[in-house]
């Protein structure tokens, strides 16, 4: 998340966590493999940033990791009970949010419970007059 903003990068946090979350409920993930997943999409995050936000999610209960016997040293992350309850609300809350800001109808409901809501921009219509 180099290039970005601190404020945005508060915002985006939470979607990285939320991919954390759905990649180890998946099977299971690498940190490196993660940078290299978000970056992916688009996400520029550093191995400082990424690790001690795996370290919080294992303290949170979330997720929990073991170190892998064998070659490289590393450390494989899963999901906990914890987490994927967790995951499971995000996602209805993510959908709800979807709903709300990239439906029409969501924008409506959404301007008519906001009382300092500016109106809707005019739509174009699918149908035109005919001029003939």
């Amino acid at each position: 998340m180099d290039s970005v903003d601190r404020s945005l990068q508060r915002v985006l946090a939470g979607f990285i966590r939320m991919h954390v979350l759905h990649h180890a409920e998946e099977g299971g993930l690498y940190g490196n493999w993660m940078i290299e997943e978000l970056r992916h999409h688009g996400y520029k995050i550093s191995a400082g940033t990424l690790y001690p936000m795996l370290r919080k999610m294992e303290k949170d209960g979330w997720i929990k990791g073991r170190e892998e016997k064998g070659g490289a040293r590393r450390r494989l992350y899963r999901i906990t009970p914890q987490g994927r309850a967790a995951l499971k609300e995000v996602r209805a809350r993510l959908q709800e949010l979807f709903h709300e800001v990239e439906t029409k109808e969501g924008q409506s409901e959404s301007r008519a419970r906001n009382p300092v809501a500016r109106p809707a921009p005019p739509s174009q219509s699918k149908f035109r007059s005919s001029s003939a």
